[in-house]
């Protein structure tokens, strides 16, 4: 248990550090050109790469959602959910004190100014979302993420292409999701960096501890019921 938890805490520690990393420090400059699809692919490397350095450690979760939606498709146990949750928040926390250091390094920078790649939905969406419309694509995007780990892994898929899929998974959804929430669709990425800013990030952190959690289980749920043939007598 202690090294998967180490995994864990590696693994998440190195989403938060590529993932907001790029989103802080390359797409803040428009003349580096990474953009949008730049913090895309970057979220999506971070898991991909960590994926296939730790997962066989420790499933390569990364990501509270993830371990509930795992936990309620029967493919995780009960005993070990608290403390992957609590590793993975730590490792993200740990990651959002690394990139802090980092971005204060630049005269000037200020950390709640710039946002420091928070979640957030209203006036603090990037493009001005509700919070109806950000709960409806953190439930439905992650509910989906979690359909295709599920799908992915299972004994009849081809596990070793598994990371593949799942990080250009997690690429399209923040294609999608950016503009309407800063995509979190994993509360420990959202902790990591809100804590740093305060304020009206951790005012509005609920919905990204409840919109995720609440889509991992509904995904899992849709897997047993329309595709996993493992736990099908039908």
């Amino acid at each position: 248990m202690k090294k998967a938890l180490a995994a864990e805490f590696i693994g998440t520690f190195w989403l938060v550090l590529g993932g907001c990393g790029s989103a802080v420090l390359a797409a803040a400059f428009p003349q580096l050109g990474i953009g949008l699809l730049g913090v895309s692919l970057a979220f999506g490397l971070t898991v991909l790469t960590m994926a296939y350095a730790v997962g066989p450690v420790s499933g390569g979760h990364f990501n509270p959602a993830v371990s509930v939606g795992l936990w309620v498709g029967g493919r995780f146990p009960a005993a070990s959910l608290l403390p992957y949750v609590i590793a993975q928040v730590a490792g993200a926390v740990a990651a959002g004190g690394v990139l802090a250091l980092i971005a204060t390094g630049k005269p000037g920078f200020d950390l709640v100014a710039s946002g420091f790649a928070s979640n957030g939905y209203g006036e603090h969406s990037p493009g001005g979302y509700s919070l109806l419309a950000a709960l409806v694509a953190e439930v439905v995007l992650t509910a989906l993420f979690i359909l295709i780990i599920l799908g992915t892994t299972a004994k009849r898929a081809a596990t070793a292409m598994a990371p593949m899929a799942i990080g250009l998974a997690l690429t399209l959804i923040h294609l999608i999701s950016i503009p309407v929430t800063n995509t979190s669709v994993n509360p420990a990425r959202s902790t990591g960096v809100a804590l740093f800013v305060g304020g009206w990030a951790i005012e509005q952190l609920w919905l990204f501890w409840v919109a995720p959690v609440v889509g991992g289980a509904l995904g899992a749920l849709l897997y047993r019921v329309t595709l996993d043939e493992e736990n099908s007598r039908a």
